[in-house]
């Protein structure tokens, strides 16, 4: 492997590690949106299915209020009706007629009703209004439920349904465009004998039972009732009015911001304008009723008699078969909605419904439903009649108030018509944001493992490879290095051999090449043990052999071997041992610490040659934490900052072989580092100013003196 890095860099190595951590990243990034894509899809569906049952129950509970509200009877709208057989000529007031109002459909305004000449009625009062007190209505309550009255005909009359008021009765007069009306012939019951000699001639008396005349049919025209026609007439006819409604609007579906991206994607997407409906709905048709009413003239006349005449002798009941329509469902200009259907009695058309607040009936049916499910927390629920926005229900406080449909935004989630007769209502969910699950935070955790996996390999890769191309260089220059120092004095004891054995060189001359060929080779034998000791700290196989030795014995043995190198560098030695270091006893290797002290030594004489300070300090002093440190000073350049961990390291120079000035081969400190951790010891080094300061410190055995 290190022959194969030999001849990369850095910037190469960097460029091949980053081919290869692309080569696992982008697979694996695309892994993890396949499961993070299919966690969304998972979670898109389980949320429509969710939106689908939530419309379900919405569009349930509005039929049910629907078809409790379509089978009451005709005669529920009148103030006063019959109570069960219409032979007990026994009177009583309408369901409808109770005040307050108690109704299970939201924002129930009134029930109203409008005859075929465009009468307005409601149950809330009888014909004679200053009769009221005959019905048990205090004079306080007649004023309310005349207040109420007059609001439900007022509004009718604002949206041009009834005369009265502000109302436009040119729209009244305008003719049902080819709508036939029926009629249905009545057959009067007669409660006793006693009523059938008052019943007028032209009606038919069938004794104690009721009959039903044939069903005829006629093409009269209804003028006063046209309105309601119009209000669920084709697009084309009120496409105009349509456009005019701006009560409560927020725009168009259409300009809603919904990414339709999870639909298409799944093959859900729906085209415009075709919508899923909630459920199907059999189709509704019209039904049969038989109703029985009091005759309004005999009901008058009898306010007037005397009480102790008898009632039953009174009253005449009218039973009437009548032919009652499907409710229908409209948004009025004003903003409310309006539940009517069309009876048709005695070849008379009739109008019945009740009149709706839009944003209490949507809060009452949808929103109540709607907060129930967790979708309120994650979604919102846009309410579109005929596809105009009128609400937005969210749970996110951030979006109660909006300015428009531009301000709609998020995943189209579901999209759904309630049935009839509220078909032109639309419900859309949209997804704010999706919650994963439990998978979800699973990938998570696996993105995250594998992100730092991937990038910490990378980085010890790297830094690996780093390493072992800074070791194949240092390898490379510590071969050059140490052929250089082997070289060197090799050349110099030769050629000063062959010179004393030539014996061209004077007797003077000869101490002095004696004496260099003693230091040259002195010079060699430390290279070669220093090269012999990395040897065997490279295979491990150092054997420490580790004895309580006196301070003062060891400086002694060490100084022997010193002296001589620091004279023959022209150099001083300066020794200062504390009388209490030198009583101390640490544990060491006598061999390996001189061969610490010889290398520090002969470090310190390198790089402080040029210096005029020719000058080496050796100290021992003791430390607080009761260990002896032994300290080389020179008097150099010092160690650079950013080198000072650097210098221990393994064939590190701080200079560049090729423009050096000092010799060496880069291994010196590293053994000292080394040996000195084999015995428990420290390294340390700090710039003095001037030179640089090494120190090795060692743990006190005892305090025991020699």
């Amino acid at each position: 492997m290190r022959a194969s890095l030999t001849g990369l860099d850095k910037k190469t190595l960097g460029l091949w590690l980053l081919v290869f951590f692309l080569a696992l990243s982008i697979p694996t990034a695309v892994l993890i949106r396949h499961a993070y894509s299919e966690l969304k899809w998972e979670a898109f569906h389980q949320h429509r299915v969710l939106a689908e049952e939530l419309s379900m129950r919405i569009n349930g509970r509005l039929s049910e209020l629907i078809s409790d509200e379509g089978a009451r009877s005709f005669a529920d709208y009148s103030f006063l009706n019959v109570a069960g057989d219409p032979s007990a000529n026994f009177l009583q007031r309408s369901p409808l007629s109770a005040y307050p109002l108690t109704s299970a459909i939201p924002g129930l305004i009134g029930y109203f009703q409008v005859d075929t000449q465009g009468a307005f009625t409601t149950p809330l009062l009888p014909q004679l209004e200053e009769r009221t007190n005959a019905y048990g209505i205090s004079n306080q309550e007649r004023e309310q439920r005349l207040v109420l009255q007059n609001h439900i005909q007022q509004i009718l009359s604002d949206n041009r349904l009834v005369k009265g008021g502000e109302a436009d009765s040119a729209v009244a007069g305008e003719s049902l465009a080819g709508r036939p009306q029926r009629r249905d012939k009545p057959v009067e019951l007669s409660a006793t004998p006693a009523t059938v000699a008052d019943t007028p001639a032209s009606m038919s008396s069938v004794g104690g039972s009721a009959g039903f005349a044939a069903e005829e049919k006629s093409e009269e025209q209804v003028p006063a009732q046209a309105a309601f026609d119009r209000l669920n007439a084709p697009a084309g006819v009120r496409e105009q009015e349509t456009r005019q409604k701006t009560i409560g609007k927020l725009g168009r579906v259409e300009d809603l911001k919904l990414d339709e991206h999870y639909r298409v994607d799944s093959g859900d997407a729906i085209q415009e304008p075709v919508v899923s409906r909630v459920a199907p709905v059999p189709e509704k048709r019209a039904r049969k009723e038989r109703s029985a009413l009091p005759e309004h003239t005999a009901v008058f006349a009898d306010e007037t008699r005397e009480a102790t005449a008898p009632r039953a002798n009174r009253v005449r009941i009218d039973i009437f078969e009548s032919e009652i329509d499907p409710f229908e469902f409209s948004l009025l200009d004003s903003g409310h909605f309006v539940l009517f259907r069309k009876v048709w009695r005695d070849g008379q058309r009739y109008i019945q419904g009740a009149l709706i607040g839009q944003q209490a009936f949507l809060e009452g049916s949808i929103k109540s439903l709607f907060g129930e499910t967790l979708l309120s927390q994650m979604s919102d629920l846009i309410v579109a009649y005929q596809g105009d926005v009128f609400s937005v229900f969210s749970g996110q406080p951030s979006r109660e108030y909006l300015s428009g449909s531009e301000a709609l935004s998020g995943a189209l989630l579901y999209r759904a018509r309630l049935s009839d007769p509220l078909s032109d209502v639309e419900l859309i969910f949209s997804i704010n944001r999706l919650p994963w699950g439990a998978g979800g935070t699973l990938i998570n955790w696996v993105a995250a493992i594998l992100v730092l996996v991937l990038c910490g390999g990378f980085y010890l890769m790297y830094r690996l490879g780093a390493g072992q191309i800074d070791l194949a260089r240092q390898q490379q220059d510590f071969v050059s290095a140490v052929s250089h120092e082997l070289k060197t004095p090799l050349t110099s004891i030769r050629m000063y051999g062959e010179m004393l054995r030539e014996g061209w060189a004077s007797e003077e001359k000869k101490k002095t090449y004696y004496k260099y060929i003693f230091d040259e080779s002195e010079r060699l034998s430390r290279l070669i043990n220093n090269v012999l000791q990395l040897a065997r700290l490279s295979r491990n196989a150092v054997q420490v052999d580790l004895k309580p030795v006196n301070v003062s014995t060891l400086l002694q043995g060490t100084l022997s071997r010193i002296s001589s190198q620091i004279e023959s560098a022209g150099f001083e030695l300066n020794l200062d041992c504390k009388a209490e270091a030198g009583e101390s006893l640490i544990n060491v290797d006598a061999d390996y610490f001189t061969q610490i002290i010889i290398n520090l030594v002969d470090n310190a004489l390198k790089f402080s040659a040029k210096t005029d300070s020719r000058i080496i300090d050796l100290s021992v002093g003791l430390l607080r934490n009761a260990s002896v440190q032994f300290s080389v000073r020179d008097y150099g350049r010092g160690v650079p900052r950013d080198q000072m961990k650097k210098i221990f390291k393994l064939f590190y120079r701080s200079e560049n072989e090729l423009t050096r000035e000092t010799v060496g081969t880069g291994i010196g400190l590293a053994l000292v580092h080394q040996l000195a951790a084999s015995m428990n010891g420290q390294v340390d080094v700090v710039n003095a100013k001037p030179g640089a300061e090494f120190r090795v410190s060692f743990p006190i055995v005892t305090g025991e003196s020699c």
